[in-house]
């Protein structure tokens, strides 16, 4: 597929402009685009969101992420490359992106306070919420992914 289902930026273009608006937002948060993009790559990956994967995975690469800890990231709970902060944000992320299973209960958000202040979590939290959004519409516009060489660091 060489175009989405429909142009829905230009069909939609204000909304596209509110959510492009939210991610400058998050990139002038603490957090930092690494963690950011690490989150949002593991949210990507559980909702099969190809644009994204592909984005996020490429944002990491041109950042430094380490490649073990790239391909390693589904099954970061069993690998010990992350740590106890990337941990908690994850577990958080996870339980937000199937929040009508999880309802977000407080063993996945307590952990957050040893990691990040309030102010953190609110930006975390909306974090996982937008990555949500554009992968429901990445998806259900079908965005396709164009061919290219991954960056090396």
């Amino acid at each position: 597929m060489t175009s989405p289902r429909l142009p829905w930026t230009e069909l939609a273009p204000q909304t596209f402009k509110a959510m492009r608006g939210v991610n400058a937002a998050l990139a002038d948060s603490t957090l930092g685009a690494r963690l950011i993009d690490l989150v949002q790559l593991r949210v990507s990956q559980m909702n099969g969101c190809a644009f994204c994967v592909d984005m996020h995975a490429r944002d990491l690469l041109t950042e430094g992420e380490d490649s073990q800890r790239l391909h390693g990231l589904a099954a970061w709970r069993e690998m010990g490359f992350f740590t106890d902060r990337e941990r908690a944000a994850l577990a958080w992320a996870e339980s937000l992106t199937r929040v009508a299973d999880s309802h977000a209960p407080d063993e996945r958000f307590n952990p957050l306070k040893a990691h990040f202040g309030d102010q953190e979590i609110v930006e975390l939290t909306i974090a996982v919420a937008q990555i949500n959004l554009w992968n429901r519409v990445c998806v259900g516009m079908r965005v396709p992914v164009a061919a290219r060489p991954m960056p090396v660091r």
